[in-house]
């Protein structure tokens, strides 16, 4: 406390103050000089009292801060007290919280960065290893030519699938760093729902299922191109999970809240253990296939999200899973785009 500049110097000035008003007293008499040094005397102790009641509440807080710092976040220093130190406390508290939130996020994450690396890891590994073993029997100058076509194809599609998976996750990784700039504006759904379909349109001609797209005559406000690469995601996860034969339908509807765009296939639904998790990335259901990665559908999510709309999934009650994406009204009186 002593080592405190303001208190030597208000200390010295109350000495200095006590000497004048004992002095004044003695000069004016003895009792009178007894009584000034004796209130002099009072009011030393009292203020010295006082700084030391301070400095121990200072201290404290001192030692709060040190224990904070060292990661003890349960701490709670409030008190029940008006006065500038429990306003101190009260804010010191705030700080506290906000930085035990933030320590929890920051575990959050990095658990959830272990666990997405271990996850693209092992998707990396499975295409790359199966690379290496058709590379190794390339190099054999024996092998059949049907062999080599063979061979030659499947490391093809595998390379295809290692673009796919690095192209979505660098697009995932664009929209949890939140750089992605989405454009929304008026678009004519017949339009929206054309560019989503179009890279589908094969593998739903070799499966010999039917699509059957009702775009209602209504505009979407959203981002054409992330929108359409939403839907895109779910379209082929139902495609994949649609029998041959089966059917895939589209709808959309609109009213003053919000419009919807509705997908629904024939397949055998999803299981009730994974509707939770159905949008987690990374996750494969019990009915995934092979070559599932679970990385579409949790794209799906995050571009819709982030646009303010919703996105959810459900079972027909005839059978079939439904996806059901919801964008808000917005802005009605802009036109379409023009394409």
């Amino acid at each position: 406390m002593l080592r405190n500049t303001e208190l030597r110097n208000f200390a010295l000035l109350l000495s200095a103050l006590t000497v004048f008003f004992s002095a004044l007293g003695f000069a004016a008499g003895t009792a009178a000089g007894v009584i000034a040094l004796c209130g002099c005397l009072v009011l030393s102790f009292c203020f010295t009292l006082f700084t030391l009641h301070r400095y121990k509440q200072i201290a404290n807080l001192s030692g709060y801060l040190k224990r904070i710092n060292s990661g003890d976040y349960a701490l709670d220093v409030r008190d029940n007290v008006e006065g500038e130190l429990s306003i101190l406390k009260s804010e010191l508290y705030k700080v506290t919280v906000m930085l035990r939130e933030n320590n929890n996020q920051l575990k959050r994450d990095k658990a959830a960065l272990q666990n997405a690396l271990s996850d693209i890891s092992h998707q990396l590994k499975t295409p790359l290893t199966s690379m290496f073993m058709m590379t190794d029997l390339l190099c054999d100058g024996q092998l059949p030519d049907e062999k080599r076509r063979e061979f030659t194809d499947r490391l093809r599609l595998q390379l295809e699938r290692i673009q796919w998976l690095v192209s979505s996750l660098l697009k995932l990784s664009r929209l949890d760093a939140k750089t992605v700039s989405f454009k929304p504006a008026a678009v004519s759904a017949k339009t929206l729902l054309s560019k989503a379909c179009a890279p589908l349109l094969i593998p739903i001609e070799i499966k010999n299922q039917s699509l059957k797209i009702d775009d209602g005559g209504i505009t979407v406000f959203c981002d054409e191109n992330w929108t359409a690469e939403a839907l895109v995601n779910i379209l082929k996860n139902c495609v994949e999970h649609t029998p041959e034969g089966g059917g895939l339908t589209v709808t959309c509807t609109s009213n003053p809240m919000f419009t919807q765009i509705t997908v629904k296939d024939s397949g055998p639904g999803i299981s009730p253990d994974d509707l939770p998790h159905i949008f987690s990335r990374f996750y494969r259901g019990k009915n995934a296939s092979a070559d599932s990665v679970g990385i579409g559908l949790a794209m799906a999510y995050a571009i819709v999200t982030e646009q303010g709309g919703s996105i959810d999934a459900s079972n027909h009650p005839q059978g079939g899973s439904v996806f059901t994406l919801r964008f808000p009204q917005a802005h009605r009186s802009a036109a379409p785009s023009v394409q």
